[in-house]
């Protein structure tokens, strides 16, 4: 049986951190920011990490990495 192919968008938008847990970028920050409020928007800024219910679908998106 041939290897499994990662999902090339997944590789590009996750990170694992040493623990094994995995970072995302949060959303809704790339365009109409002039209706957002500045706290909203300053806490959008970071990365989170992605949530337990979604955890083994991404790992196993990005699982050759």
């Amino acid at each position: 049986m041939p290897k499994m192919k990662s999902n090339s968008g997944a590789k590009k938008r996750f990170n694992t951190t040493a623990s094994g847990k995995v970072k995302r970028k949060k959303a809704f920050t790339s365009h109409i920011l002039t209706k957002k409020s500045p706290k909203r928007k300053r806490k959008l800024r970071g990365t989170t990490l992605v949530d337990k219910a979604d955890l083994a679908r991404v790992k196993r998106m990005i699982a050759t990495r």
